[in-house]
């Protein structure tokens, strides 16, 4: 999997989202679109990259909500 391809979609969704003026609705409107559009082994492909601390080219929000909803984006089937 292009891990550079899913830093850069992943950012346009947190970019898409960074309008929302609650940070938290924000958090969460990027992991829903990441539980609802993305295969399972994307995510994991995301937070393989992110924890290996290679990926620094994600943005705040993506990275927040990576951390903040985790077990949720893992857990998912999809």
């Amino acid at each position: 999997m292009n891990v550079e391809h899913l830093i850069q979609m992943a950012n346009q969704i947190g970019a898409y989202f960074s309008a929302e003026p609650d940070p938290v609705i924000a958090r969460a409107g990027v992991a829903e679109h990441l539980t609802r559009f993305w295969e399972k082994r994307m995510r994991e492909s995301l937070y393989a990259c992110l924890d290996s601390g290679e990926c620094g080219r994600l943005s705040s929000l993506v990275k927040e909500a990576l951390v903040e909803y985790r077990g949720r984006l893992l857990a998912q089937s999809k």
